[in-house]
């Protein structure tokens, strides 16, 4: 048996050099998975996420990659989409019983925090796995529009704007460059289609782009409709350079 074999098999056991296997494989997982982007704006938050629809015989709405967790706050996913699902759902309810005790709604780094705790226990006690995905939860509250990146192994990071899955160099490559903490709502959305662009290596279209943006406006979640998308979508198709 190879030495590195026990480590392998044990997430609560570090190998030699002080790695843990199971959530390094937990992260790849996230590597393979669509690609997601999220960007602050100075007056909101936009969560973009490539769908990738793997055959014609789907019906792509059944395809959600983001999701509505309260009135003020989204979550894009990418990596396993299952996984995705069980956080969503327990954020939720986190953020429902925020609203009954303390009868207002849950602020995003609290929320972001309890979750990324969760995520943590999974990769310390015997007899459990990683969970294989990220999760980007953004949101507005009483310090304004706030983003946050969780990964497998718990780790917390609030950022300005990022990307997970597999097209995440090409995307964070992009924003690194584009990016300007000035920007707002509309252009964000823009921002995150070109980003998707570069990180689908052009393969974005209406049919697998989906949006949800929160707009200080009036601080609630909402999904972009057909017509939205199909418009923005279109638009920064039209603007890049033809080959």
């Amino acid at each position: 048996m190879a030495p590195q074999m026990g480590y392998d098999r044990a997430i609560t056991v570090f190998s030699p050099d002080g790695r843990l296997f199971q959530v390094e494989y937990a992260r790849e997982a996230v590597k393979r998975g669509t690609t997601s982007v999220g960007i602050k704006a100075k007056d909101g938050v936009a969560l973009l996420v490539d769908k990738r629809i793997s055959s014609r015989l789907l019906e792509p709405q059944s395809t959600e990659k983001i999701f509505q967790v309260d009135d003020h706050i989204g979550a894009v996913t990418s990596g396993l989409v299952a996984d995705a699902r069980a956080l969503v759902d327990r954020a939720r309810v986190d953020a429902q019983i925020n609203r009954v005790v303390y009868n207002e709604p849950i602020g995003i780094e609290t929320l972001a925090k309890k979750i990324a705790d969760h995520k943590q226990t999974f990769t310390q006690y015997g007899g459990v796995r990683p969970y294989g995905t990220a999760l980007l939860i953004g949101g507005i509250d009483d310090s304004g529009p706030r983003l946050f990146e969780t990964d497998p192994s718990g780790a917390l990071l609030m950022v300005k704007a990022t990307g997970i899955g597999s097209g995440r160099n090409a995307v964070m490559e992009f924003l690194e460059e584009k990016y300007n903490e000035d920007i707002d709502i509309d252009n964000a959305i823009r921002l995150g289609l070109e980003a998707l662009y570069k990180g689908t290596e052009g393969k974005l279209t209406v049919d697998t782009a989906e949006i949800a943006a929160i707009n200080a406006k009036d601080n609630r979640f909402r999904k972009l409709d057909a017509d939205e998308l199909e418009a923005y979508v279109k638009s920064v198709l039209d603007s890049m350079p033809k080959e």
